[in-house]
Parts: structure tokens; sequence; C-alpha cells
């Protein structure tokens, strides 16, 4: 199988400002040396569980961050660290470039380890002349650095002991911090407004350590409570849905044509706008890539290179803030109102809200220098509890990392977690998100703190189970609820985890990819056989049926946005990462990716591209498209656009000919799908197995018209293959049957109808053979009528090489 794509998302400040940092200094953030990595996983560490029901009233209930009382009279400020022997929350009028206007030291529950104080806000005002917006940090002590009283930003050395010490605390008072609750960030560490660039200033280690990073660093804002509707959430089950994966900002930054607010492209505002749009396309839920605070206010510094830059957003600075950059209203709060307006667009539209969220690491990064101990950044969670936030290495003096971007979030303990559900009842309930899509989701099942990696499906305590557990998962026949799916797999260890993910959990099927990938492009070099895509075809029960869970739980997709687009899956032979500005260059990306250019045929590639689309539509399991596949959006070969922030990467909605005739073929078969119920099983289809025994709702049969015995599917020198759905078994259908022919040869294939039914006849919905194009938009009939009229029992029906045929019975 294609092992999951090694993603290069190193931290942008790091590699951009290489040149400022003192000589030796690695631009790649790895998380310590081969030598620190046992070579044994230990035994799991038991987590303190605390009481189920305690924790779910907790998640109601938590009270982190900073917020104003119930009169608004007071802020009250809590933090959690348990290690901390001192902290002081910095109150500063503006967020950059300015000093402090005041401080307080906060007391500590000894109890929770929770630390707090609240402020008047009449003494903020009268006092210190804060009427705008709060902005605040805070500092922290611990046993690593001890609180002397001598100590101020001017006498900042006294104190140090060490940069980390024996139990990996990493403690440095001249680092300001930001809440890791904090509802919304004021700015990100580096970025174009800024003058000076030099981003050493929130590192630790013998060069920067002393280096004071109040003034720059990001702020948390308190918000006042805000009543911005989201609208009612859609209640459809998800194996109904189709999902449509695309960049926030790539979705309308140059969309100039749509009526969309011209002054807002690429924000929250103008991609609620363009709801009617993809509602229109037959989209029911829009996942959008990380929506977190992450760091791509650089992407603006220097417009025209990579350098540096993070378009995707797979390093977050919190998991409670909206990313600023993507709101057109900046002020403090627009970015939280302008995305509830967003998700209320789409709700109205009936399209659900799903994010991508990444709680496997954070944009905090790893350690700068390979084996070197000293020099990290101290932004947030490492500052204030770093073997609490952080997953360590046996030794606590290195970060554990299998992410491949600096290290894991220490997701099995249960401070840690509960950040993890607080996010997500805060984005569900507040913000009104329907479902998330979880980066490196193996990650969140892990049961080693320190020392390993050791993911285990049936742990309670796991991160994983918890999400499903203490939260709200959505009944497979739908209703209210949040979906929730999995990217199974990380790097290294035990965790790609396919088909092994706890019940209510959903998941990416890179198998489902894969397969068809490698049966399309790949025919001489890779065994494929009937019996692998009939399994695919029908919701992979090999890989959900054994728990207890249905086709709904497969998330099918020939593309996604790590890797080629589907139009570049079949135009290209391999990847072309190294193009100048505004394609590349992008470093990293996936070296086998099951990729064919069609020997260079044009119409054989929209041909490869109409099956990909219909392998998708004509699954059990939910089909997902990403964002510009609907009109063969091409990145010219270049795999790993993660750092791509340009017009060559934003959507482009200026179409010629073809593009717009795919669009409509992939609206129609859409609505197609949408139209039968048949297509969409809420069980796996009775008798469907790859044995040739007899069946109820589906049956297989070989291009001669009889059913394929257990040698046909598990011969891989075979390529065709043929099914029909009993409709009439389906509540809600409109046909008696649907037909679906797949001839994977390179040359025609006739196939033989099968019975339709008593006194009807099969009717043709498409063909993705090249000949349809002449039909321009009308490649695909929704609701066939007398001209599409192929015949009844044993019809034969010449199907060109790599086409694909579907069929209705009327």
């Amino acid at each position: 199988m294609m092992t999951p794509p090694r993603r290069h998302r190193r931290s942008p400040w790091l590699s951009r400002w290489q040149p400022l940092l003192a000589a030796g200094l690695a631009s790649a953030l790895v998380s310590c040396a081969a030598s620190d990595t046992p070579d044994e996983v230990p035994p799991p560490e038991a987590p303190a569980i605390t009481d189920m029901a305690q924790q779910e009233q907790e998640l109601l209930t938590w009270t982190l961050g900073a917020k104003y009382d119930a009169t608004q009279a007071n802020i009250d400020f809590r933090v959690y660290s348990s290690r901390a022997t001192r902290i002081e929350v910095w109150i500063y009028k503006t967020p950059l470039g300015a000093q402090e206007v005041a401080k307080y030291v906060m007391d500590l529950n000894g109890t929770t380890k929770v630390w707090s104080k609240s402020v008047s806000v009449a003494t903020l005002k009268n006092t210190y002349g804060i009427t705008g917006p709060v902005y605040y940090g805070y500092r922290a002590w611990g046993p690593n650095w001890p609180w002397v009283s001598t100590w101020t930003k001017t006498n900042n050395t006294v104190g140090f002991g060490s940069d980390v010490d024996a139990e990996g605390n990493r403690f440095n008072p001249n680092k300001l911090l930001w809440d890791p609750y904090a509802l919304e960030l004021s700015h990100d560490p580096v970025n174009a407004t800024l003058a000076n660039q030099d981003a050493t200033v929130f590192a630790s280690g013998p060069l920067h350590r002393y280096k004071d990073s109040g003034a720059r660093a990001p702020k948390g804002i308190v918000l006042p409570p805000d009543s911005t509707a989201t609208g009612t959430k859609p209640t459809r089950a998800f194996k109904d849905d189709v999902v449509y994966e695309v960049h926030l900002r790539g979705l309308t930054k140059q969309d100039t044509g749509s009526g969309l607010d011209a002054n807002c492209l690429g924000t929250y505002k103008t991609a609620g706008q363009k709801a009617a749009s993809l509602a229109a396309l037959g989209v029911t839920a829009v996942e959008f890539l990380p929506l977190h605070e992450t760091d791509n206010d650089n992407n603006d510094y220097a417009p025209t290179t990579t350098a540096g830059d993070n378009y995707w957003g797979y390093m977050n600075l919190s998991y409670f803030a909206p990313d600023r950059r993507y709101a057109c209203d900046k002020s403090a709060g627009g970015p939280t109102r302008e995305f509830k307006a967003m998700v209320k667009a789409f709700h109205d539209a009936g399209i659900k809200v799903l994010v991508d969220v990444v709680y496997n690491h954070t944009g905090e990064g790893g350690a700068w220098i390979s084996g070197n101990s000293s020099t990290y950044n101290v932004m947030t969670y490492r500052g204030l509890d770093n073997p609490t936030y952080y997953s360590l290495t046996a030794d606590k003096q290195f970060n554990w990392d299998n992410t491949g971007v600096g290290g894991n979030f220490n997701t099995f303990n249960p401070t840690a977690q509960n950040v993890i559900l607080h996010s997500l009842s805060y984005w569900k309930d507040t913000l009104g998100v329907d479902g998330f899509r979880f980066d490196l989701a193996s990650v969140l099942g892990n049961t080693v703190e320190h020392g390993g990696f050791n993911y285990d499906r049936d742990n309670t305590g796991t991160a994983l189970n918890k999400i499903v557990t203490l939260l709200d998962p959505r009944p497979d026949a739908g209703g209210a609820g949040t979906d929730f799916i999995a990217e199974p797999w990380a790097i290294g260890g035990n965790s790609y985890q396919v088909g092994n993910f706890p019940a209510k959990w959903k998941e990416w099927n890179g198998i489902f990819r894969d397969t068809f990938r490698k049966d399309q492009n790949q025919m001489g070099g890779e065994n494929v056989t009937p019996g692998q895509l009939a399994t695919r075809f029908t919701g992979s029960s090999d890989l959900y049926g054994d728990d207890g869970r249905k086709p709904g739980a497969s998330v099918n997709f020939m593309v996604a946005h790590d890797g080629m687009t589907l139009k570049d899956l079949y135009s290209c032979n391999n990847k072309d990462n190294n193009q100048s500005w505004p394609y590349g260059p992008s470093d990293g990306g996936e070296d086998s990716n099951h990729s064919w250019d069609q020997g260079g045929v044009a119409t054989a590639q929209r041909q490869a591209a109409r099956n990909g689309m219909a392998f998708m539509m004509m699954s059990a399991g939910v089909p997902m498209l990403t964002g510009g596949d609907e009109f063969l959006r091409s990145q010219r070969c270049n795999n790993n656009v993660y750092n791509l922030d340009s017009n060559q990467n934003w959507l482009n909605y200026s179409w010629n000919t073809d593009q717009s005739n795919f669009r409509a073929f992939t609206r129609n078969l859409i609505a197609f799908r949408k139209a039968h119920p048949a297509l969409r099983p809420a069980n796996f289809y009775s008798g469907s197995d790859t044995n040739g025994n007899v069946m109820e709702q589906h049956r297989w049969f070989k291009p001669d018209g009889t059913v394929p015995n257990a040698a046909y599917f598990d011969d891989a020198g075979n390529h065709a293959l043929a099914y029909r759905i009993d409709a009439t078994e389906f509540s809600g259908e409109t046909v008696g049957a649907i037909y679906v022919a797949y001839n994977g040869w390179s040359g025609s294939v006739n196939f033989t109808l099968p019975w339709p039914g008593t006194g009807r006849q099969w009717y043709r919905v498409t063909d993705t053979c090249s000949w349809i194009e002449s039909l321009g938009a009308n490649q695909v009939v929704v609701n066939p009528g007398t001209a599409d009229q192929v015949g009844g029992e044993n019809t034969s029906y010449g199907l060109c090489g790599r086409g694909v045929l579907v069929l209705v019975a009327k």
C-alpha cells in the first residue's frame, strides 16, 4: 500500500530567519538525536483518569483562559501549570511593539494546579488607561529558573539554572507566553508588520535565553460575550454527505467574478458568500484546512517567494482562536464574529462546516539543533508546563516526534487531553462547527506519555476514545451530533492504522485511494485483483465491518490537499516541486504517487479524471473531492504545496471549455448519487462478497454476464468487473436497478448486460469514454429518457479501454 505522505511542514520563522541565527543552527526541525530514540516502546504509563461524569461536566464548565465575569466588571485570568513556582499576568494596551502597562502575580490552587487572578475593568481603565481591547500574556518561573526578587526585564539573568532540567522543565521568565486558552491572538510571532524580523527572541539556549520577547510576542485578547448566530446545524447522516476539502483563503482569494465582496477575498466573509455556489455543485459538507491560529502572517513579508511560508496551516499557535489572517475584520473580536457569520451562511445553504484540526503537534516547534537540548522556542505550552503538554524522550531532554514537524502533543496526559476536548467543545458549541477532520490522528491514540509511542485502539484513556465518549458523535442514521473524521496514520511506529480506529470514528480511506490509483495508472507494475476493487466499491467491509462500523465510516477519496490534484494524478509521471515562484519551490512531498500521464494524451487524461470521479460517486462510503478537482485544477505536478500562497495555488475560476464541462460532469454525477439511496447504503450490501455467492441487494458480474467465482476475483490478470444493485431494496428509490461496469483494460470490452427487472430496460447515465465529450456539459444524464435507452437483458455494450459505464433500469 502507499505509505502516508511525509509532509514537510517546517516552522517558518526558523527557516526564514536562519541567517540571523548563530552559526550551526539547523533550518529543519528535528526532535532529538537518533541515539535518543529507544529501541523498544516501554509499557504504557497509566494517566490519572478522572471520573467520567466529572469530565463530562468539566467540558461544559471549563474556566481556563481570560473571561469577563457575569457583571463584566472584572476579568478572570486562569492558566494551568503543575510545575511553575510563580506566574504573572502582564497586560498591554497595544499588542505589538509596546511594553506592558500592568502586571499581577497570580495565585495557585494547590489542588487543581490552576493559577488565577481577577482584575478590575475599572482599574484597567482609570489607572492604566486601557479603554479598548485588553491584551495579555504570562511570565512563568519554575524549578529550572526559580524566581528571584531582583529579577526585572533588564536584570533578567538572575535565577537562571538551566534551559532544561532533568524533569523536562523549560521555564524562562524572559519569554512572554500566550495563553493556550486565548480565544483570539493579536498576531503571529513573525509577520510583515514587524520592523525587526529577528525571531530568535522567542528561543532559549545560550545565545537567546536572555532576550526578552514581551514587546514582540503574540498576546491573548480578552473577548466580551458575543451573540452572533451560527444558524441551524444540518442533521444529515454522514453517509449522505459529499465532502469538499478546500483551503479557506484559496477558495475565494481570486474569485473576482462571482459578486463576492471584492475587499474581502480570501476571508471567512467571502467563503460564506460562496455557500450558494457550493450548494449548487452538490456539496453538502465543506471541510476547511486548519483554521486555528497558525503562523501564516509571515507569508506576506516576501509575497513572491515560498521561503519560510506556511500556506496549509498545520503549525497551530492556538487551539481556540480562529486565524486572524482569514478575517476581513481584523479588529479584536472580528475574526470570531466573522467566522460565526460564515458558519451561518453555510448552514443556511444546508451545508455542514467541517474543520481540519491539528492536535498531534503545535507550532511551537522542536529542537533547533539535532542532539542539542538547550535551544527551543519557548512561546506558550513549553514555558508553562513542558512535560505536561509535550511527549518527551525518556530522559525528558527532547521532544518525541513521529509527526515530522517538531514533536508530539502529549495526548495521553489528562490535562493535555482537556485542551483538546475543551477546544472541540468551543468550536462545535460556540462557533457552530459540525465536524472535524483530525490530522495525523493516530497520535491521539498514543498510550505513552514520555519515552515512546504506542497506538492502542481499545485503551479508554486515550484522547481518541475520550473524544467519542465525552463529546457527541453523530448517530449513523443522522441527527444532532458531530462528525469525527480521522487521518488514520502518522509517521513511524505502529501509527498506520487505516481501518483500526474506535467505533464512531470515520476515516480517510487511504487504501481506497491507493487501490484505484494503482489499477488505473500502474497496470503491469502493481497487482490489483477484481476482489480488491470490489471491496472498495462496496464500502471496505474488511476495514470497517469487523468492529461494527458501517460503509459511512469510509471517506473515499482519490486525491487530497496533501499530494497531486485529480488532474495532475493523470497528467504527471512524477512530482515536480522545484519550480520557481508562483508554482514552487516546495520541498518534501511523496515520491510514490501512483500517477501516470496517460501517454501525454489530453483526452485520455480527462477520461481518467472522469473515472476517478466516478469511482468516488459510485462507491458505498462518503466521497470527498478536493477544491478545484471539479474543474480540473492543476498544481503543475507540485505535490507538496504546503508553502505556496500564490495565485497559481488559489482556485482559479477562469475556466476553459474542458474545465466547464468537467465541472458539469461532476455536478451531475453528484446529483445522480444524491438521487439514489442505493449508492449510499446504511449497511454493507447483503450478500456482497467476492466468492461468487448469490446476493440480494448487490451482485457482481464478469463482462460475459456470468457471476464471477473466487478464482476470478483473486486473479490480478483480470481487469474488468461489473455490478448490479437492486434499487427496489432501498426506500426512496426511483429506478429498479443500477449497473456499473469498469473496464481496466487498455482495449475495449463487450459487457453483456444483466436482467434489468420485469418490464424494464437499461438506460445510460454516463459513459466516461472520450466519445462522450461530444455531449459537452451533458455527459451525465441524471434522469435518463428515451434517447438514452440501451436495451434489455443480454444486450451487449462495448465499453472503451479504461472506461466506466453507469446504467439504470427503468
